[in-house]
Parts: C-alpha cells; sequence; structure tokens
C-alpha cells in the first residue's frame, strides 16, 4: 500500500476586495468533489444570509462556547467580528489532503501553529481597483473605505511560503493562476 504524502493548509489571504471568495469559489467549482481536497466554511459571528462567502453564522455566545471546547483549529477576530477555522481540518491535512480556507494575515501566526504545511496564497490588487469593489458592495462610507486601504498592506511579512496572486484584471486569468498553483499543491499531497 502506497503511503500519503503530507497534507498541506492553503491558506487565502489578502484585504477587502481583493476577490478571495470568488476566486475560491472558482476553484471550488472547478475541483468539485474531489475526494483529497477540502474547502473549508468558516464559522464567523455574522448572519449566514449576509451575503458575501459561504459561511456558518453563529452569535458570539455560539463561537464562545466552540472556542471553548476545542472546535476551532484558529480563530481570530477582525473587523468587529470572529472568524474560526473548524478544528477537523487538522485532520484533514493529517491524513493527506489539501485544505483550501480563507484567511487572514493577521491569523498567519496561528495558521502555521495548527498547520505543520502551509501555504500562504496572498491575494492582492491595485488600489484603485480594491476601492471601486469595495463601494460596490455598499457596506462603508467612502470615509471608511479610505481608511481600510490606508491602513492595510499587501505584503505578507513572515517565514511563511507565498504565492502571491495579483487579481487586479482578468478573472480568467488570476483564477487560472490560482487553481494552477493549488493544483500543483494537489499533487504534492494526494494520496497516491
Amino acid at each position: 500500500m502506497a503511503k500519503a504524502k503530507p497534507g498541506c493548509m492553503a491558506v487565502v489571504v489578502g484585504p477587502s476586495g481583493a476577490g478571495k471568495d470568488t476566486l475560491i469559489a472558482r476553484a471550488a467549482a472547478h475541483f468539485g468533489d474531489r475526494d483529497g481536497i477540502v474547502f473549508v466554511r468558516r464559522i464567523i459571528t455574522r448572519d449566514a444570509a449576509a451575503g458575501g462567502e459561504d459561511h456558518d453564522g453563529v452569535g458570539d455566545a455560539e463561537f464562545e462556547a466552540l472556542a471553548a471546547s476545542g472546535g476551532f483549529a484558529v480563530s481570530w477576530d477582525a473587523h468587529g467580528l470572529r472568524y474560526g477555522i473548524p478544528v477537523e481540518t487538522r485532520q484533514a491535512v493529517e491524513t493527506g489532503r489539501l485544505v483550501i480556507a480563507n484567511g487572514s494575515r493577521s491569523a498567519l501566526p496561528h495558521f502555521k501553529a495548527a498547520y505543520p504545511r502551509l501555504v500562504v496564497f496572498n491575494v492582492t490588487a491595485r488600489p484603485e481597483v480594491l476601492a471601486r469593489r469595495l463601494a460596490e458592495r455598499g457596506r462603508e462610507t467612502e470615509d471608511e473605505i479610505r481608511q481600510r486601504l490606508a491602513r492595510s498592506s499587501l505584503e505578507v511579512t513572515g517565514n511563511y511560503q507565498v504565492v502571491t496572486i495579483d487579481n487586479s484584471d482578468s478573472l480568467e486569468v488570476s483564477a487560472g493562476a490560482f487553481i494552477a498553483a493549488l493544483q500543483e499543491l494537489y499533487c504534492g499531497t494526494h494520496f497516491t
């Protein structure tokens, strides 16, 4: 029997408006239900019907109970919300699967501690593209968008293996690059 190669956590990070959810959705459609690839549903203290990414919405008390019981491999707070990556993802990586999750640059040290093999996908876009996309969402005022962009960095700092995807222009090109990089990881992590 062939031995399973080590699994990998592919965490997708980048500023709001960079298109992380769109790229992840394209990759999920491309790979379908392939057994060796897992797309994570984050748990967020936001209504599940709020739009944006497909996630499990919970209240603060339920999130706190999950955190206290060890229900998260990684969790963090950002922009007034709490985010969690289910603990089951660790077993998926340990059994040789490629696990893809929408993450946060601020939580990368936690991801690195939770997953022995980690690849960071840093999705970027030019500032004017980010501003336009954030305005189209209609969740923030023009001033709030300006402040968000002023404090946002497009770089990942630290000792991580990083793949940068510029999603400023053609979605077809950036989604193709993302899918190709995931395919490369998958070929190195799935059961042989």
